[in-house]
């Protein structure tokens, strides 16, 4: 009974599910509380079970699952609330994931780090992607491998035991206490891993943790198919008979973006395509450097995903280690890239840099010549050899308009890759697929980085595909009318409120083709000492914020993307996109990101009556 009641409630679901559940890729963070991210949203979902309310309305009011799609969304946590029932389990003891192989490495990640011994028994085949050598070679995870004919075959063992299925439809799953974790691969779609026992309790964070990092959950529209597989249980119809056209598409615009020489690759995620980096570059390394420390540079205060995933990278390989590069206010980018790539070349390190271009959330760019002059400098090892040249990683989120790689560009004789967040301006915030491509100096590099791309399942999903096919061409387009918009507006915050610090690019780097549509906005304030003066500002930070998604409820939102078609977006670095970062290094400022449409007239409105109200309480200090 309760499974029949638990599958109509999922059907009468299905048949209301708000636009956004399926469309959206990041969400509001007023109605977001991170550490209860997955609970807060299927606690209230378990009260309108309980009343069989399947209404649009009351769905639509239920809080934000997690602050990005790619964590985790409302349908990812309905299918894993649906096999969870049907199964016995808690719903935090299921978790989907976009790819078939990563679920596997995740816990093979916290075996490593446990020194823990792994089994893996399979029938059927393994994971296409599946490559054992690379994952004990490179990543260095320990484990056996065993195929068996059905699972009750499975004896006991001394450590993990992880079953790995490949499935037709979605179903009860036979929990067998020999097995500590169960994967269901399902074609397209991704997989869906069950911790089964108590004590197994210990490694739902550390795989959700994974999850956040180095991949993404299933996609929206693909938990969609496979509830319907599980209401239904039709076989799984996932053909796409133009993604060949669509896959072309993206790769002639990516090209034509760039002016890239290599083969574009595209991932499920941003953080998808980095993690494909980093490993790719580690693989290259182990192989053409053996015994050599390998530095990953790393901004500490940028995106919190690129500076955790790092980290995460070198905690778990030996030789490898993240160095800090200090790049916003008082520190200048290509001073510090020279300090350190001086000390890695003494100890005859491999130099791998990773840095955003515009920085987030300061949006400073380098002296490009002087970048290109320190990326180039010959160095010598303390033996006086001639040091390992690095690799600069650029994300170029903020502006992937912008030519760093092509033929005569300015970092065209130096080996350097770029990648860009597809949630952002490729996409227009309608999926989360991210690209990289390299120059002419890193050809035989994105061999390597293709390979950990495959390797983790982490390509793009045909719909994604899709979505960039309509959306890239358009990119350029909508970069500078967002541009024009944050222009306006800036200036219009520079005459309003003068006291206040905006960082910004300057008109003489929007000439030279770096236009970002996003801005940082640091408050005046008062106080008698320091503390008071930061704590004043922070809640003017929030009373800023408040007012505009308040007042502006249908285009301002308190949300970390940009890039988006349309609308206003609003947050605070410090609590959203630098949420794993060191507290010290931190920004609690106002980060502002505009759309190419939205009624600009308006927010400056509301602006100058936030002003109003400010001037009046600042006078008073």
């Amino acid at each position: 009974m309760k499974d029949n009641k638990v599958l109509n409630y999922i059907k009468d679901v299905l048949e209301n599910i708000p636009t956004g559940w399926l469309n959206l890729t990041t969400h509001r963070l007023d109605i977001y509380d991170e550490k209860l991210a997955k609970t807060q949203f299927l606690d209230q979902f378990e009260i309108l079970f309980k009343d069989n309310n399947s209404e649009s309305s009351a769905l639509s009011n239920l809080p934000t699952a997690y602050d990005y799609i790619r964590l985790g969304h409302p349908l990812s946590c309905l299918l894993e609330w649906g096999i969870a029932n049907l199964n016995n389990l808690k719903p935090e003891n299921v978790i989907s994931f976009s790819s078939k192989t990563i679920p596997i490495l995740a816990i093979l990640r916290k075996n490593l780090l446990d020194n823990k011994s792994t089994q893996i028994v399979y029938t059927g085949e393994l994971p296409v992607s599946f490559d054992a050598e690379v994952l004990k070679n490179v990543y260095g995870y320990a484990f056996n491998l065993k195929q068996v004919e059905k699972a009750s075959a499975i004896s006991e063992f001394n450590g993990s035991t992880i079953f790995i299925s490949q499935q037709d439809e979605i179903s009860n799953v036979d929990l067998i206490p020999n097995i500590d974790f169960f994967i269901s691969g399902y074609s397209h779609l991704g997989s869906v891993l069950l911790v089964n026992g108590e004590q197994n309790q210990s490694y739902i964070s550390e795989i959700q943790h994974v999850r956040r990092r180095e991949t993404i959950a299933m996609t929206p529209d693909n938990c969609l198919t496979a509830l319907k597989s599980l209401t239904e249980q039709p076989s799984f119809d996932t053909t796409n008979n133009n993604v060949e056209t669509n896959k072309t598409i993206v790769l002639d615009s990516i090209t034509a973006i760039t002016g890239a020489a290599t083969k574009p690759l595209i991932g499920s995620s941003g953080l998808s395509i980095q993690y494909a980096i980093m490993m790719g570059l580690v693989h290259d390394s182990l192989e053409k450097h053996k015994g050599k420390a390998i530095k990953f540079v790393v901004p500490p205060n940028c995106y919190g995903g690129t500076n955790d995933q790092a980290r995460r990278v070198a905690a778990c390989i030996d030789n490898v280690e993240v160095i800090d590069l200090l790049v916003d206010g008082d520190n200048d980018m290509v001073q510090s890239i020279d300090e350190i790539l001086d000390e890695i070349a003494i100890e005859d390190a491999i130099p791998y840099i990773i840095a955003e271009i515009p920085t987030n959330p300061r949006v400073e760019v380098p002296d490009l010549i002087k970048l290109k002059a320190v990326l180039s400098k010959v160095r010598k090892t303390s033996t006086g050899e001639i040091a390992i040249d690095p690799v600069f990683i650029l994300d170029q989120t903020f502006c992937p308009n912008v030519l760093f790689l092509g033929e005569g560009k300015i970092l065209s004789t130096v080996r350097a890759i770029s990648f860009a967040s597809g949630s952002k301006f490729p996409s227009g915030g309608k999926c989360t697929a991210g690209y990289c491509v390299g120059n002419k100096k890193v050809e035989a590099l994105m061999g390597k980085i293709e390979k950990h791309l495959i390797l983790c399942d982490n390509e793009a999903t045909s719909l994604q595909i899709e979505i960039l096919a309509k959306q890239l061409p358009s990119m350029n387009q909508r970069i500078n009318d967002a541009y024009k918009n944050t222009r306006e507006f800036v200036n219009f915050i520079n005459e309003t409120l003068p006291e206040a610090k905006i960082n910004f690019v300057s008109s003489a780097l929007a000439k030279q083709g770096f236009t970002p549509s996003v801005f940082s906005l640091d408050l005046p304030t008062k106080g008698d000492t320091a503390e008071e003066k930061e704590a004043y500002k922070r809640a003017l930070n929030l009373k800023l914020i408040n007012l505009m998604i308040t007042k502006i409820p249908s285009e301002s939102k308190y949300c970390v993307s940009y890039g988006q078609l349309r609308g206003c977006y609003w947050t605070i670095p410090a609590t959203s996109t630098q949420g794993t970062t060191k507290e010290g290094d931190k920004d609690y400022i106002a980060r502002v990101a505009l759309s190419p449409n939205l009624d600009l007239e308006l927010h400056k409105k509301i602006f100058l009556d936030f002003v109003g109200t400010i001037k009046q309480e600042l006078s008073k200090s």
